[in-house]
């Protein structure tokens, strides 16, 4: 029975690790929402063809150059209402949801234009992308994989660009990424009043990568852009475990720590934007995503015991691609509006899926709108709705499966102000 206990152990260990990187990322796949910009939230989240504002220090460091203002800052926070619905397999009909609750990312950007030097523009981009917190009932069907995950991440980027000439602009970002996070799950192990023990997982994680873009205006109507992001090894020192478990079986189960790392894949854009008028903007983007890199995870824990080993775990992730659309239309002086939409496809294979991030292909409806306050103040509003595919799987490390349905609305909201 003890040996049984130490394998739904490990492979609950090996998904609530998995659940940590997934989520940190903010390229594609998990339950991801990209809110790196207002007014490109606004429009699909496309942004690497156009020259919006200073959100470009993430969206194509190359159009930084081309912006208008000298100077600029925007400070953005997005509220992120998740909800995601489970149903055991057929015939069965229990049913559970992730308990409500409210993710608040926020966004700040700052860039500057060189006076000595006007070709050169300088910045720094400073976001959040996954603040969320999902939770579980504690009793539900899937406690001994997940119960509840708390994660905080920033990712801080200062950033060069240099306008070549009035066509060509090139730009390039220093990326350190770092994290904090809290999880525990369920242990199938009852003390003698039934109830079962619980695992806590905590750390600090982080990583270094670059993103660099190219910006060319093709002429007054048209231009294109190209960004690359790097992949970034993120790693956990020192992580803490800790098991809450009868004194029977705790020597099997050590409170101990633990180093794994995985590769975050890179990212490719391409990026176009189209001035069809004076006041009407169109935007596509084309992400690709390499999650092919992440084809393992590995967790090396401090103190082993006979019952709590290391883990090899097998994922198999395919590379994946995002397709965005994006419009904006300058209704007068003060207002302008936007609209957008995209589709994101799973790099999850089938046998893969787990409760902590279940993931499928999305498609995202987006609408924003500016209000500029005066010459040098202005508001950015967001609302992005995303509607996972219904997906059934069955993992097949750990034989948990069923249907999952997941959805979100995230409204958001920028502060732009420019000297």
């Amino acid at each position: 029975m003890l040996s049984s206990n130490n394998r739904s152990m490990k492979k609950a260990l090996v998904s609530f690790l998995f659940a940590i990187f997934i989520l940190q990322t903010t390229f594609a796949g998990g339950f991801q929402i990209n809110l790196q910009g207002q007014k490109q939230t606004g429009m699909g989240h496309t942004g690497t063809g156009l020259c919006l504002d200073n959100a470009s220090i993430l969206f194509n460091p190359g159009a930084l150059s081309f912006l208008d203002s000298l100077h600029g800052i925007s400070l953005g926070a997005s509220f992120i209402f998740p909800r995601t619905t489970f149903r055991e397999p057929f015939p069965g009909t229990y049913t559970a949801n992730i308990e409500k609750n409210t993710g608040t990312p926020i966004t700040l950007y700052a860039s500057y234009k060189l006076k000595k030097s006007p070709k050169w523009s300088i910045g720094i981009g400073i976001y959040n992308p996954f603040g969320s917190k999902v939770q579980w009932p504690n009793n539900w069907l899937g406690q001994f994989l997940i119960r509840e995950i708390d994660l905080k991440t920033f990712f801080i980027q200062p950033t060069a660009s240099y306008k070549v000439n009035d066509k060509l602009g090139i730009g390039i970002g220093f990326v350190y990424a770092t994290g904090s996070f809290a999880l525990r799950k369920g242990v199938p192990i009852q003390d003698t009043l039934g109830n079962y023990g619980e695992g806590k997982l905590s750390g600090k994680a982080n990583g270094y990568g670059f993103n660099m873009g190219i910006y060319y205006k093709v002429n007054e109507k048209l231009s294109i852009g190209l960004d690359y992001r790097s992949q970034v090894n993120v790693t956990v020192d020192g992580g803490s475990a800790n098991f809450d478990v009868p004194s029977s079986v705790s020597e099997y189960f050590p409170t101990t720590t633990f180093n794994t790392g995985i590769k975050l894949p890179q990212v490719a854009t391409l990026g176009i934007g189209y001035k069809a008028s004076n006041k009407l903007s169109l935007a596509l983007d084309v992400n690709f995503v390499g999650w092919k890199s992440y084809d393992s995870l590995i967790i090396d824990f401090d103190e082993n015991t006979d019952k709590l080993k290391d883990i090899h775990s097998a994922r198999e992730y395919k590379n994946s691609f995002i397709f965005r659309l994006g419009a904006q239309y300058k209704l007068n002086e003060k207002w302008t509006a936007r609209l957008g939409a995209y589709y994101d496809m799973s790099p999850v294979k089938a046998g893969y899926l787990t409760p902590e991030t279940p993931d499928a292909d999305k498609i995202g409806i987006t609408a924003g709108a500016s209000f500029k306050i005066t010459k040098k103040i202005f508001v950015d509003l967001s609302f992005l709705y995303i509607e996972g595919l219904k997906r059934t799987d069955t993992n097949l490390e750990t034989g948990f499966g069923g249907t999952y349905k997941a959805k979100a609305i995230v409204p958001g909201f920028a502060l732009n102000y420019i000297f």
